[in-house]
């Protein structure tokens, strides 16, 4: 292990998003990690040569964690129902099988100095806001560990403004609408985190450098016409966006390079793979694609050479690619193992955390727990 830096573990692993995140700063390094989702683990241990095969809710694991020494927990966890029946029984009631409740037992069972969740933006009203109460709670009441964010007043009901726990990936230099929570506690019983420089802590708002500083520097044009909708396709998305905004809905494809749009800037790339990609279509000029019959389409290319955006471009929207494995000659090293799907490119870019900024959330953390006294 190399002298100074904070040790991480990395749980809800996906493709290693959050832990390069943490080891761009140059002030962490990673000593244990859980994945169970075996397309994943494939990619997690080609990047990182560690191979994160474990099931974070098993005895196992847990006395593996138990066993290894670091200080910051890291989880990109999954949003579940917290019901009523297992707050009642108590945070550590695994018997629902809800990931969160597994992460409180680690943290218990370990104390980490720091903890770094993150989850999709919608988790702050899931379930009316119990479920995001119910995760506060347990991390100051239950653990004992201060969020970020939260406060008390004066009678010591805990406080806090949901917005302070979103974060856009739009700005952190990266050109996609993605909002998420993060969350980042820090344990009181190690760390002597003065109330009036804690009143005042809260995440960063921003990344401090610009990537890409619209959807055009980021595009690869010139793609292979495997990736234009047919025109049959083409016309039932057109069709399908109509009748949904004649019924005053929003859903429905998006064309994010447009010159008619204020803003280029992808929507939310999401971890479905095979759908949700007609909300981020490009166009993509070429003079041979109008009409151009392709085996895999059943109607001719679209003539307005509307395209889906590629797997690599999903892979920048993210950081993965021209960023987070970028050596200091600029050569990229970021791949897939042979054989990965474009399917499954799709979906582990879109399941995976924006690298940028998590990577500011990580170089915070760092300096939090640089400035926190450590209790002997």
């Amino acid at each position: 292990m190399s002298a100074g830096k904070y040790k991480t573990i990395d749980l809800c692993a996906g493709i290693g998003g959050i832990r390069r995140g943490f080891e761009l700063t140059s002030r962490f390094e990673n000593v244990l990690s859980a994945e169970i989702d075996q397309f994943a683990c494939r990619t997690y241990q080609h990047l990182f040569g560690d191979d994160p095969s474990h099931d974070l809710t098993s005895s196992v694991f847990k006395q593996l964690a138990r066993e290894t020494p670091y200080d910051v927990l890291l989880a990109g966890f999954p949003c579940q129902t917290f019901s009523s029946i297992g707050l009642k029984r108590g945070f550590l009631d695994v018997d629902k099988g809800i990931i969160f409740w597994h992460i409180v037992q680690i943290l218990s069972d370990t104390r980490p100095k720091a903890v770094f969740l993150e989850n999709v933006g919608n988790l702050v009203w899931h379930d009316k806001g119990k479920t995001f109460q119910a995760i506060i709670t347990a991390l100051e009441d239950f653990l004992g560990y201060r969020v970020v964010g939260v406060t008390r007043n004066d009678s010591g009901q805990l406080e806090w403004d949901d917005k302070s726990f979103i974060r856009n990936s739009k700005h952190f230099g990266i050109p996609q609408n993605r909002p998420r929570v993060y969350i980042v506690a820090f344990d009181s019983k190690q760390l002597n985190l003065d109330e009036v420089s804690w009143s005042k802590l809260a995440l960063p708002t921003q990344g401090q450098r610009t990537i890409y500083r619209s959807l055009d520097e980021l595009l690869e044009m010139g793609a292979d016409p495997k990736y234009y909708l047919s025109s049959g396709l083409l016309n039932t998305l057109e069709n399908h966006r109509k009748r949904n905004h004649e019924n005053g809905n929003g859903f429905g494809c998006a064309v994010v390079n447009d010159p008619q749009r204020d803003e280029h800037i992808a929507n939310t790339i999401t971890a479905t793979g095979g759908s949700g990609k007609e909300r981020n279509m490009v166009i993509d000029i070429q003079e041979t694609i109008p009409g151009m019959l392709h085996p895999r389409k059943h109607s001719p290319l679209n003539s307005k050479c509307i395209r889906y955006m590629t797997p690599r471009e999903w892979g920048k929207l993210q950081g993965f690619i021209n960023y987070a494995f970028m050596d200091d000659d600029g050569v990229d090293s970021f791949s897939f193992p042979e054989g990965v799907s474009e399917n499954q490119q799709y979906q582990q870019f879109g399941n995976s955390v924006t690298i940028p900024v998590v990577e500011t959330m990580a170089d915070f953390i760092a300096e939090v727990l640089a400035k926190g006294s450590l209790h002997s």
